[in-house]
Order: structure tokens, then sequence, then C-alpha cells
């Protein structure tokens, strides 16, 4: 079997974290891998089953997935068209270039993006790599649950991530399924403004949003994917849907670089803000997650789409 892009990541316990919720706080972290986030797990899996022989591949990514994409495509030896949406920063754009991709700025949220990208596959013959919709995904995903379950001494009492098209969810339920860990909870975060699996968890259906409001692009699907919606519903696992507001997304990124020595993007700030605006504690307060409660783990899904100078731009945008 083919070795796997990913690398085995650091799991660190958090001081500071921990003294915040008081329960052990254990942080994955994601933002190490070889493309800056925890894409690369279920997109290096896809690729290496389905575009082995391929003349190409297209992604549409607002960052992360097409950055893992175009990183596996260099290892894989085969071109990479990455279609980004015109919010994408120019940051990104830069880097998926140094990657050697070509990148195509195609509409101005992520779904136009991918409009064009089902085009290229048809018209050019390439493979399409979904960036959060597919089984093999989620498969390629879920090695990130063994590796904790490997490494972990005791089952969490629940494991908190952020939701943009619902990948990693999928990926996280589908791991704690094979550990046997049906019992641990999930803390699904967004932000407000890219909030389409809150938005369908509490109509019932599946939703698609008018826009993407909220800063955090890198969350910025209008439709969650339909397992991630399913799994909501079907009771196996439980999940627990909140939201945060940009402010305290971007402030979550400001406290986890000061304390945590590491810089991370918007759409992971929304689950460190689970910790920081003491959401965690309200869901103890409310019966929704138990107090006393285990070890936390916290999905550091990373990023790349944030630097001093992004970080400057949202602070006065924010701020002001």
């Amino acid at each position: 079997m083919a070795r796997p892009f990913h690398l085995n990541t650091p799991l660190l316990e958090s001081v500071s974290m921990t003294q915040r919720v008081g329960t052990p706080v254990f942080l994955k972290m994601e933002n190490s891998q070889p493309s800056g986030s925890f894409k690369i797990r279920g997109i290096g899996h896809l690729c290496q089953q389905l575009a082995k022989d391929s003349k190409g591949v297209v992604c549409s990514s607002g960052g992360n997935a097409g950055m893992a994409a175009a990183y596996v495509a260099r290892k894989m030896c085969v071109p990479a068209t990455i279609v980004v949406p015109s919010s994408t920063p120019q940051l990104v754009v830069q880097r998926l270039r140094d990657q050697g991709a070509t990148v195509n700025i195609t509409g101005k949220v992520w779904d136009d993006a991918n409009t064009e990208a089902l085009r290229l596959a048809e018209t050019e013959g390439l493979t399409y790599v979904p960036p959060f919709d597919h089984p093999l995904l989620w498969q390629g995903h879920s090695s990130v649950i063994s590796e904790v379950a490997a490494s972990l001494e005791e089952k969490p009492g629940a494991v908190l991530l952020s939701v943009g098209g619902g990948g990693l969810l999928c990926g996280v339920i589908q791991g704690l399924k094979d550990v046997g860990w049906t019992d641990v909870p999930v803390i699904a975060m967004e932000t407000v403004g890219a909030d389409c699996f809150s938005a369908a968890v509490k109509a019932g259906r599946l939703v698609t949003l008018d826009d993407i409001t909220s800063e955090a692009k890198c969350l910025g699907a209008k439709t969650v994917c339909r397992k991630a919606f399913e799994f909501s519903q079907s009771g196996e696992i439980s999940i627990i849907s909140e939201l945060v507001t940009d402010q305290q997304a971007l402030s979550a990124v400001e406290t986890f670089l000061d304390e945590e020595r590491v810089l991370v993007e918007m759409a992971c700030g929304a689950a460190l803000a689970a910790v920081y605006s003491g959401l965690v504690h309200r869901l103890q307060d409310e019966g929704r997650l138990p107090a006393p409660l285990g070890p936390l783990l916290v999905i550091v899904c990373g990023g790349s789409s944030m630097d001093m100078e992004q970080l400057s731009h949202l602070k006065h945008k924010l701020h002001t």
C-alpha cells in the first residue's frame, strides 16, 4: 500500500487551555501537516485511489483543500488546477502557485468556483477532487482519531472542531465509530455568516445560505454536505452545533498565538473560541456536556490563509 502523504501530527496538552476549562485539553496540531491543514489526510487518500493515472487534477477551494491537492499533485507528478473564489487572499493564491498549481479565480464564493471546477473536469478530462463531500475524504480524515486513540491514555470527554462543508466532521465521526468512541460528543463550531451546518440542524433539512458574510472564508460553503447533516439527525453520536462571531474567532486566533505561539486562520479560530469565550462552561451549565468533563480534544485544523499582514487587516476590519 502506498505511503500516505499526511503526517502523524503532535498531540499536545495545553496548560493554559486546561486552566480555562478545568479539564485536560489536548491539541491535535493539524496545522503542522505539509500542506498546512488536516485536508491532506482525505485529499491524499482520495488522490492515491483516483488520480494515479490522471492527466491532471482540478479542485475548488477557498484555500486549504487547494493547498492539499496542489501538494499531493506535485508529489504524484500530476498537473493541478485549483479554482478559487475572488474572496481568496492573495497570499493563498501565491502559495498555490508556489506548489506548481495553475490558479483559476472564478466567482465570489466557493460554490461559484466549484461549478467551474466541475466544468473543467468534464471538458478537460481532469480528475475532480472534491474539497469535503466524498467518502474517500472522510475515510482519510478519520485517521486523525485513530492517531489520537493510539496516543491518548483515556477516552476524550468531547471533541471540538470547526465545520465548513462538513468533511472534517464526517471524518471525525467515522473515526470515533472505528475506535468505539460513539459515546464521545462532538462540538461543531461555525462563525455567524458561514453557518450552513447550524442552519440545517435548526431547519431539520439541508439549507443553502444566501451568501457567505463571515470573514472565516475557509468555512464558506453555502450548503453543508448531506452526510454531515445525516449524522446530525441520526443520533449515533451527539453533535452539538454552536456559533461564534467573527470577532470571537479572531480574538481566539490572537489568544492562541500569544499562549501557544502558533498562528492559525479564522476558520480554526471558530473552534478555539469555544474554549476562550467560555462556551464549553456554558454547555456544561446547560447540561449539554458532562461536568466534570473528561479530556477535551481540540482539532487545530490549521490553515494557510493567515499571516501577520492578514491578521492586521482583519483586526482593522472587525474592530472598526
